[in-house]
């Protein structure tokens, strides 16, 4: 059973991965919100190889996944949730947005600590926004993710079916946030009541550090209204404003092997 779990999480996650990727790659091509000045044949391949070597890096540092990791909770019966009566379907919203504020806190923790902040500042330092910004994140900032999340599972004893559902939302969301593209702005004011949308998420790439500092949300966007991190629109407004951090817009902070290298890299920021 557990074997079958792990079989068809595999194919889900793959799947939805592959299946919003395409869809956002074409909705970019077909309402790009911002020009781009720099070419994806510069950016895609170190933001995509970063992909790679993450995967590779979780399934030989941390075997168990997230659901390997549940199912094994939920056969200990850790967590708090274990403890209290409730149908199954609540048990399963309840835990995903438990996940889902955990995100949200881990978030801004790596913005207000200098050494996180080394780590994350890698998925800020690209100079455009579009799908794969999503998912650029440095190898170790990925790790300490995980243990993260497996903390919160042992904690609250989130089931299965959550934290599945949890990990293909988050990746879809994260590739649909940072998407170069175009939503009606009326139609995007209403969504953002219920789901981070690009032009939300944009804001918190500026160069700008009150801007960097806002819209920490990935899927759920009420935890920045509720805790007053929000901000409507970015003050240069969205096809003028600049993306990225002042201190590595150099082209050759886009190679793969520099990106792995920025934590350790001087950084004005840090001094702050």
């Amino acid at each position: 059973m557990e074997t079958e779990w792990l079989d068809v999480e595999v194919l889900i996650r793959v799947g939805a991965f592959a299946g919003v990727f395409a869809l956002v790659a074409l909705w970019e091509v077909l309402a790009p919100r911002r020009q781009s000045a720099t070419p994806r044949s510069r950016r895609w391949p170190s933001n995509l190889g970063i992909v790679v070597l993450n995967t590779l890096l979780l399934r030989l540092l941390l075997p168990v996944t997230v659901v390997g990791f549940a199912m094994l909770a939920q056969q200990h019966q850790w967590g708090v949730l274990h403890l209290i009566p409730m149908p199954p379907w609540a048990q399963v919203t309840l835990a995903f947005v438990l996940l889902d504020l955990a995100i949200y806190l881990q978030h801004r923790l790596f913005h207000s600590v200098p050494m996180f902040w080394r780590l994350h500042r890698m998925h800020h330092a690209d100079t455009e926004f579009d799908l794969t910004s999503g998912l650029r994140f440095h190898p170790l900032e990925i790790v300490l993710s995980m243990l993260i999340k497996f903390a919160v599972i042992v904690a609250f004893g989130v089931p299965v079916v959550a934290v599945l559902f949890f990990e293909v939302m988050l990746n879809a969301t994260a590739i649909f946030n940072h998407a170069n593209a175009r939503l009606p702005l009326e139609f995007d004011r209403r969504l953002r009541w219920i789901l981070v949308t690009p032009d939300m998420h944009r804001v918190h790439h500026s160069v700008h550090r009150q801007e960097t500092d806002s819209n920490f949300g990935f899927n759920l966007p009420w935890w920045d209204r509720l805790f007053r991190t929000y901000r409507a629109q970015p003050q240069d407004g969205h096809t003028a404003m600049q993306i990225g951090l002042p201190e590595f817009r150099n082209p050759k902070w886009l190679r793969l092997d520099r990106l792995l290298r920025q934590p350790w890299a001087k950084s004005e920021r840090d001094d702050n």
